[in-house]
């Protein structure tokens, strides 16, 4: 039986039905970037014993997971068969806090951790900065070496390559354009800005990881006004999942992932 890991977004963790139960067979890490999932925990951060703002438990788990860096340790003991890589999620800003990393996701803005005292020393490092691609190469290379050196070297890597949807397809069937995009806090994003980040990402990560199988969809990156999650320039049509969900089965120990239950997440485990 597979071991799937998912260090992504929902785009790879859609491709399975979300039902009741546990989700003995995958491990899904998000919300997270490369140079926070290997930085070290943001010093004096305290989780809520309730969930804080009008998140859910899995998104709280997933938020906590960045905060306290327990995400690369989870990965580790997972011992994971394969590992699906998507960088949706690299498009939110970072905090610097104490030297510490985090990503000022949705999940953290909802939260209202901000105003916990850890915080109060943060300063945001926008996304399409040099000094956060600086940051990100490095991790990429760090995180590399930790592949290399670690039972993740056994593993089959992927990487599930996605760009951002610049239509939507209507209920009549008829292709619009997407419009007002944010990324959190009301921030307006330019889809081309984000597709090019995702292009320079993807190529470097490529270049200095061990060899992997990619993935992708490119015709059918439409967005789905109907998506269970919303309109959303990465929640996208049927067919895109269908695509995908064909091209993993037809590799090596995945002919089983998505017909045995078991390896079907309900919520993030990680």
């Amino acid at each position: 039986m597979p071991r799937i890991a998912i260090v992504g977004s929902c785009i790879t963790r859609d491709l399975w039905p979300i039902r009741g139960g546990g989700a003995e067979g995958l491990l899904y890490v998000s919300r997270t970037s490369l140079p926070g999932l290997l930085g070290t925990p943001v010093p004096a951060f305290r989780p809520a014993d309730d969930l804080p703002g009008d998140l859910h438990q899995h998104e709280h788990k997933a938020l906590v997971a960045d905060l306290q860096k327990t995400a690369l340790r989870s990965l580790l003991a997972f011992r994971p068969t394969h590992v699906i890589f998507d960088f949706i999620d690299e498009r939110f800003d970072l905090l610097s806090v104490g030297g510490a990393l985090a990503s000022h996701s949705g999940e953290m803005a909802r939260s209202g951790y901000r105003t916990q005292a850890a915080f109060g020393p943060a300063r945001t490092i926008p996304r399409l900065s040099a000094t956060c691609e600086r940051l990100w190469l490095e991790a990429v290379d760090e995180f590399a070496a930790v592949v290399r050196g670690t039972p993740l070297a056994r593993a089959s890597l992927i990487l599930h390559s996605a760009r951002w949807a610049e239509r939507q397809r209507q209920s009549n069937g008829r292709l619009a354009p997407i419009r007002n995009v944010e990324i959190v806090d009301g921030l307006p994003a330019v889809i081309a800005d984000y597709n090019a980040l995702l292009a320079q990402q993807e190529a470097a990560f490529l270049a200095r990881m061990p060899p992997m199988t990619v993935v992708h969809a490119g015709a059918h990156h439409t967005a789905d006004p109907s998506h269970r999650w919303g309109l959303s320039p990465f929640h996208y049509v049927p067919e895109y999942y269908d695509d995908i969900r064909r091209q993993l089965t037809a590799l090596d120990g995945l002919q089983e992932a998505f017909s045995d239950p078991r390896v079907a997440p309900s919520v993030p485990t990680a």
